[in-house]
This record gives C-alpha cells, structure tokens and sequence, in this order.
C-alpha cells in the first residue's frame, strides 16, 4: 500500500511540471530606451502575466522602479504557440497596449496595438 500512495504522490507531484505551459519561464527583452529586462512570465488564472523581475541598462543591472510590476497579463493560449487577447505595457511611455504573443523554441515575439500604432520585440529565454 505504501509504494502505491508513493507512486501516486509522484505522478500528482511531478503533474504541475509537466502541464506547465511552455511560454512560462524568464525572458530577456529588447533594448527600450536604453535599458532591457528580465520578465518572469507565469501563469495568472488561466491566462499567462509577465512581472519585470530584474532591470538592466548599459552599467549593468539596476534596481528599477519597475521591478515587480506586470508587464504582460491575461494573455489567453490559443494554441500552437500563439497568446491572444492580452496587455502590454511599455514602461518607457507608460501606455498599455492590446498584445498577442508568439513562441517559437526560445524566443518569444511580443506585439501590441494602440489604435493604429503597432509596437513589437523578440524576447529570448534566460530560463
């Protein structure tokens, strides 16, 4: 009896590892007015948000304003690599756009819309 609840508290144990969605991870962005960061995206209910976890610019790593704010949220699967219906804020500006994203291996393209101005940047994975 103990190896069978062993075994079943590995299999449920290691479950949450293997449902976790591919696009969760941290990503580095482009260069934004000088400075870059390192997002964690997570999931978020069962959409996918992005919080700014580490902040760099040309010395280095700095200790931002920004880190710990959410960069990206309620970006819903919409399979094959593809997330709709989300926000993206760009902190440089401070305006929020509507976003998609894309996953393809370890990088991560990342657009948003507001009205007519179209923004995007390819993120690569840190981890």
């Amino acid at each position: 009896m103990r190896i069978i609840f062993g075994a079943a508290v590995a299999v449920f144990g290691l479950a949450g590892v293997a449902f976790a969605d591919p696009a969760e991870g941290v990503w580095k962005t482009q260069v934004d007015d000088g400075a870059y960061a390192h997002v964690k995206v997570s999931a978020c209910g069962a959409a996918l948000c992005g919080t700014i976890a580490r902040t760099f610019n040309d010395k280095g790593e700095y200790k931002s304003a920004n880190i710990g704010k959410k960069l990206v949220w309620d970006m819903m699967p919409a399979g094959g690599g593809a997330y709709k219906n989300g926000k993206v804020w760009q902190p440089s500006t401070g305006k929020t756009y509507r976003s998609k994203m894309a996953l393809s291996g370890s990088t991560l393209k990342v657009s948003g819309c507001v009205g007519p101005i179209c923004k995007k940047q390819t993120w690569s994975r840190v981890k």
